[in-house]
């Protein structure tokens, strides 16, 4: 059986070279401008929203809970007066931001309470 002549010597070499550039290009393209990603980089993301979207169920709860305290009034006042990096502490150990049956609040929780509180007038 022969060769075909395009697997042969300078046309093979360029035949070989061209597959390898195309390869090159294609990744290039496809990572840079096709939305291709990485699983690792999917997986990242994907933490990333789902955290995002339990945060914004939450905090609107913390925040209800916060205003139907008997002392909400003082507590705003209080939370108001706070600097905007310890807020979120200040919601955490009151205990707004932690839903029966969990021990702690969730990440972000307290911080996205807080800039709704912070929002109220």
């Amino acid at each position: 059986m022969q060769i075909p002549s395009v697997l042969q010597g300078e046309s093979r070499t360029r035949l070989l070279q061209g597959a390898a550039l195309g390869a090159v290009i294609a990744i290039t393209v496809g990572f840079g401008w096709g939305g291709w990603t990485l699983g690792s980089t999917a997986a990242k993301q994907t933490a990333e929203a789902s955290t995002k979207a339990v945060v914004a169920v939450l905090a609107p709860i913390c925040a209800d809970r916060f205003q139907n305290e008997t002392d909400a009034a003082s507590n705003l006042e209080t939370l108001k007066k706070e600097s905007s990096f310890k807020q979120a502490s200040f919601v955490d150990k009151g205990g707004w931001a932690i839903l029966p049956g969990n021990e702690k609040a969730g990440t972000g929780v307290a911080k996205a309470c807080a800039a709704i509180l912070n929002d109220l007038k």
